[in-house]
């Protein structure tokens, strides 16, 4: 009898685990993509000068984003790639920091964030990113070795991308992880992400194929993506890279951090003008 009631205990408690992780599998793309459409804000807030502008990435999706122009006319322009969650205007602190360093800045909500239209995806994203690289160099004409690319969090999965196939000056990952599912596996240390998850997001592997300088940031404090990613990712650029330490957790280490690490942001934004 006590065979039996722990043979059908362990067929539920497989039936159970096989359950949540069927569960987990068909919600991925929901623990990942965390749009909020609409926008309730723009950097008219802040008392900046903007453009909205409209971008056709290259399976046709609609694709918006603001263009800020620096107010004494900067060379090196940024395109911003946000992170999972939100939209552009959950951005206006970072808007308003890059433009008082003194850039141009284009930032773009992913297909399903704001007022893109679409759903996201994670080939998806990397047609939207560069959609924005291609505004930049061919509609607004400038250089490619004027344009930083700058990637948040999940944003920094796309930036690396996006530099494996342009030719940016420099890159900007700021508390990235190395791979999707080294992310995955340390929140999820039960589930089998490697054969759950779809999405790769994998950072490392970009990195290692860019050519570009790197300034990684990222925080001992970030409860989300451990330093230890960011760690990885500035000895995978190797002399081409930099670590920089922010202070605070994975969503306002940005902020927390202005007076130690704005200036070094700065620095490397400017290192040729």
């Amino acid at each position: 009898m006590n065979r039996r009631l722990l043979t059908r205990a362990a067929l539920l408690l497989s039936l159970g685990y096989a359950g949540v992780c069927l569960a987990l599998a068909a919600l991925q793309d929901r623990l990942i993509f965390q749009p909020s459409p609409g926008l309730t804000r723009t950097p008219a807030e802040l008392g900046l000068s903007f453009e909205d502008v409209w971008l056709e990435a290259a399976d046709g999706t609609t694709i918006h984003g603001w263009y800020v122009p620096a107010a004494a006319g900067g060379r090196r322009h940024v395109l911003f790639l946000h992170g999972n969650a939100g939209n552009l205007s959950h951005r206006l602190y970072t808007v308003e920091v890059l433009h008082a360093l003194g850039h141009p800045l284009l930032l773009i909500d992913y297909r399903g964030y704001g007022a893109s239209v679409g759903r996201p995806s994670e080939a998806g994203l990397a047609l939207d990113a560069r959609a924005g690289w291609d505004h930049l160099v061919t509609t607004r004409g400038v250089r490619p070795a004027d344009i930083v690319v700058y990637g948040r969090s999940l944003g920094g999965a796309v930036a690396a991308r996006l530099a494996t196939e342009v030719d940016p000056a420099a890159l900007v990952l700021e508390s990235t992880f190395t791979r999707l599912r080294d992310i995955a596996a340390e929140h999820y240390p039960y589930v089998p992400v490697d054969r759950l998850l779809q999405a790769e997001f994998d950072t490392l592997a970009a990195l290692r194929r860019s050519t570009c300088p790197v300034l990684v940031a990222h925080s001992p404090d970030d409860e989300v993506v451990p330093i230890a990613h960011g760690r990885a990712l500035a000895e995978a650029a190797g002399a081409r890279g930099r670590l920089a330490t922010l202070r605070g957790d994975h969503n306002r280490a940005f902020r927390a951090s202005r007076v130690s690490h704005h200036p070094i942001l700065g620095e490397f934004l400017g290192a040729s003008d």
